[in-house]
Formats: structure tokens, C-alpha cells, sequence
């Protein structure tokens, strides 16, 4: 961990004045972190490389002291607490309910809101040109970015803690606000719908891919029978024909529409 503070070090030297590179030395920024985390930090180098975007590095030609471990890491942490939580707190429940929920929860967009909320944007090393990408991108970045924080947490204070802030930033408002009894699989509502007006099945197909290896923009076209289709756009084909099942959908009025 002392080579990426020693790597940031002279990367910050040599780029003082570029407005893009935060001073990660400064005492404030970790104060501000275990505000976040509300506790208080053991391993700084934990949450440095938490919150180091791939694109900071680039330049270098070094990607391997990203975040992208620590939101490996953090990733299966998260999914831990939240199938313990609903595993206890949905004690009636069967298999099925219970992966959908997680399912809902651990949802990019779910987890990128947290991110929002804590502003951790304004925390993250990353290159300007990354940081004025487009919504759907910076949203991407941002649900990474909670992940490795997790992982950091996990790594720097133990699971117990990551509870605690899992539970209070992520479980508790997503349990509050009722979300996991919204249906958000429109491909499924889809694939009922053309089944219940005796239709033929959804087709989906790729339009375009777009975008470098590890950031690539999926166009997806979904279509039932040749008179209505439906375009989305994700970063991951699940989620773009998601969005083109719901696109699709919301053409048809009261779903009354014949297709």
C-alpha cells in the first residue's frame, strides 16, 4: 500500500495545478471519509485505493492500484449483509422472494443513488475527461465507487462494521420506501404481457456496441410481432434490453394496445 501512496505522491506533484487531481495528503479529506463511514479510520491506504478511478492511473500505465479490486471485494461484502439481512428479516419468505429482493437491492441504479448521497464523487481520484462523461457513465462510476468503499470498510474496521454502514446508507431507506414490491423486471411484465393477448414473443437484438473494453455502451431493439419495438441503452446488455422492455411497454396505452 506505501507504492501507491509514493505513486499518488509524485502523480500530484507533477499535477499541482490541474484543478482534476485532488490532494490525497490533505487531513481533511479523511476526516471527511470517516464522517461518511461514520468511524474512524485505521488504514488510510484502504480508502485511497477505494477511491482511485482507473482513469487517474491510466496515464502511467498502471490500472492495477484502482479501485477495481476493492469494488471486487466489496461487491461480494455487500451481497453478504443484505442476503443476511433479508434471510433474518424476511423470515417467511422463500428462495425466490428472497433473490429478487437482493436482486433489487444491490441494483446499479439502487447503489449509485447511495453514492450520490454521500457525495462520493467529489471524494474520487479521477480524470476530468472521465468526469464529465456522460449521466450514465458518471452513474457506473459512482455504484464502483460504493462498492470498493465497502471493501475498504471490510478490510480496514470488519464485517461488523460494514453492517452498520451497509444497514444505515443502503438496507434501512431501500426496506422504508417500499421499493422491493415494485415489479422492475420489464422483461418479464413483457414476456407476460405478449402471452396474456396471445403474441408473439419478444425479440431482442443488439444495435450497436460502443465504448472502450471496460466501459461499453450496449443498443438493444426488443420487438413483438412487426408493428411496435422498444430501444435501450445500458452498459451491460441485461440492462439495456431491461430498458428496452420498459420502452416498449410505455408505448403501449393501458397495455390495451394491440400489438
Amino acid at each position: 500500500m506505501f507504492a501507491i501512496f509514493q505513486r499518488l505522491k509524485n502523480f500530484f506533484l507533477l499535477k499541482k495545478n490541474n484543478s482534476e487531481v485532488k490532494d490525497f495528503s490533505n487531513v481533511e479529506l479523511f476526516s471527511e471519509i470517516e464522517k461518511l463511514i461514520d468511524s474512524p479510520i485505521n488504514n488510510k491506504a484502504y480508502y485511497i485505493q477505494a477511491l482511485i478511478h482507473r482513469s487517474f492511473l491510466d496515464k502511467n500505465g498502471d490500472t492495477k492500484s484502482s479501485n477495481e479490486r476493492m469494488e471486487f471485494l466489496g461487491d461480494a461484502v455487500l451481497n453478504l449483509v443484505v442476503a443476511n439481512f433479508l434471510f433474518d428479516y424476511f423470515s417467511d419468505k422463500d428462495e425466490g422472494f428472497l433473490t429478487k429482493v437482493r436482486s433489487k437491492m444491490v441494483n446499479r441504479r439502487i447503489i449509485s443513488d447511495c453514492a450520490e448521497k454521500l457525495k462520493l464523487n467529489e471524494f474520487l481520484f479521477i480524470s476530468k475527461s472521465v468526469a464529465d462523461k456522460s449521466d450514465r457513465g458518471v452513474k457506473t462510476i459512482q455504484s464502483d465507487a460504493f462498492e470498493a468503499l465497502v471493501g475498504a470498510i471490510y478490510l480496514d474496521l470488519g464485517l461488523e462494521s460494514c453492517k452498520k454502514f451497509i444497514r444505515k446508507i443502503l438496507i434501512e431507506p431501500f426496506i422504508s420506501s417500499g421499493e422491493y414490491l415494485l415489479d422492475h423486471n420489464y422483461k418479464s411484465q413483457l414476456l407476460e404481457y405478449t402471452q396474456s393477448q396471445k403474441l408473439d414473443l419478444p425479440v431482442y437484438k443488439i444495435i450497436s456496441e460502443e465504448g472502450p473494453q471496460h466501459d461499453r455502451t450496449f443498443t438493444i431493439e426488443v420487438r413483438v410481432g412487426g408493428n411496435l419495438k422498444g430501444i435501450g441503452i445500458g452498459k451491460n446488455k441485461k440492462s439495456a434490453e431491461q430498458e428496452a422492455a420498459k420502452n416498449l411497454l410505455n408505448s403501449i396505452p393501458h397495455k390495451e394496445q394491440q400489438i
